[in-house]
C-alpha cells in the first residue's frame, strides 16, 4: 500500500526511495544490519532474535497482527496431531517467525527440535518441498500458506495466533539518532496505509492479489486473518514477544546468559510512533 500509493515519495520528495524485496525476515534483517536498507519490515520475533544476538536495532512501529504462520501438512497427510511430527521432516526458514512458531508449537507437546528433522529452506522452497512430498510438514507463511490451502488443498495442522508475532518496522539505533525526521515521515506514511487498509478491505485484497500475482481468493484468505488495529509498540507487544524467551534460550538461538525480557525492552521504542501517530 505504501509503495503502490507512493506515500514515501510524497512524504520525502527530496529523498530517493528504493524498495528491496526479501524472501523472509532473516534476509530483511541481514540487509538492515549491513546498512543496505534503512527500514526493515519483519516479524517481531525475528527482530528480537537479531537484537539478542548483538544487532543494535529498534522496533519503532507495528504494522499489523497477522496470523501469518501455522504448521501445514499436505491434503492426504496421515499426520493429525503435533505429537505425530516426532521423527518427521519439517521445512522451516531458520530465524523467522514460522521457525520460532514451530519450536513453540512442538514445546506444547513436550517435543523439541531434536525430536524432529528440521529442513532449513526459504519459505517458497518449503512450500514446494511439501507439495512434492520431500518433507512431512512445513512451517507456512502467508500468502504462500493461503495459496497452498486453496490451490493444493493443504491443511493447517496447528494454529495459534498467540505464537504469531506482530509485523513490525525496525531501524538501526544510529539511523534513528541521525535521521529522526525520516523515521517520523516513514511512520506517518505507514500509518496512513494502515488506516486505508482498515477502511478498504476489498481494495487491499485486490492490491495484494495483483502485487503477489495470486488469485484473489488467496489474498482474501490471508487478509481474513490479519488484524490492522495495532500501531504503537506497547506492553501488549512486549508480553507477546517475551513469551518466546524460554524457547529462544533452550534452543540456543540467543547467546548464553541473554536476558530475553531485557532484550525486548531494549528493542521496542514507541517514541517515534507516539509522536507520528494521531
Amino acid at each position: 500500500m505504501v509503495k503502490d500509493q507512493k506515500l514515501l515519495e510524497k512524504a520525502l520528495p527530496n529523498t530517493q526511495i528504493k524498495w528491496v524485496f526479501s524472501q523472509g525476515s532473516n534476509r530483511s534483517l541481514e540487509y538492515l544490519n549491513s546498512n543496505s536498507i534503512d527500514f526493515a519490515s519483519t516479524a517481531g520475533l525475528a527482530a528480537v532474535l537479531s537484537r539478542a544476538n548483538g544487532s543494535p536495532i529498534k522496533t519503532v512501529y507495528v504494522q499489523s497482527q497477522p496470523e501469518w504462520t501455522a504448521l501445514v501438512v499436505s491434503q492426504n497427510s496421515s499426520i493429525k496431531t503435533l505429537k505425530d511430527l516426532k521423527g518427521k521432516k519439517i521445512a522451516a526458514t531458520k530465524g523467522t517467525d514460522p521457525f520460532l512458531f514451530t519450536l513453540q508449537a512442538l514445546d506444547t507437546v513436550g517435543l523439541s527440535k531434536r525430536d524432529v528433522q528440521l529442513v532449513h529452506l526459504q519459505h517458497p522452497d518449503g512450500k514446494t518441498a511439501l507439495e512434492r512430498g520431500q518433507v512431512d510438514a512445513w512451517a507456512g507463511l502467508d500468502p504462500l500458506m493461503a495459496s497452498a490451502q486453496i490451490q493444493s488443498g493443504a491443511k493447517l495442522l496447528y494454529r495459534n495466533v498467540g505464537f504469531n508475532s506482530y509485523c513490525v518496522l525496525s531501524i538501526k539505533e544510529e539511523f534513528g539518532k541521525q535521521s529522526p525526521e525520516a523515521v517520523d515521515a516513514v511512520i506517518k506514511a505507514y500509518e496512513q496505509a494502515r488506516k486505508w487498509a482498515k477502511a478498504n478491505p476489498d481494495k487491499v485484497a485486490a492490491l495484494l492479489a495483483r502485487e503477489s500475482k495470486l488469485p484473489l481468493p488467496v489474498a482474501q484468505l490471508q487478509l481474513s486473518r490479519t488484524n490492522f488495529e495495532q500501531n504503537i509498540p506497547s506492553a501488549t507487544h512486549a508480553k507477546a514477544l517475551k513469551r518466546s524467551g524460554k524457547i529462544l534460550t533452550e534452543e540456543d538461538l540467543v547467546r548464553k546468559g541473554t536476558d530475553v525480557n531485557q532484550v525486548v525492552d531494549q528493542l521496542l521504542d514507541p517514541r517515534f510512533a507516539q509522536k507520528a501517530v494521531k
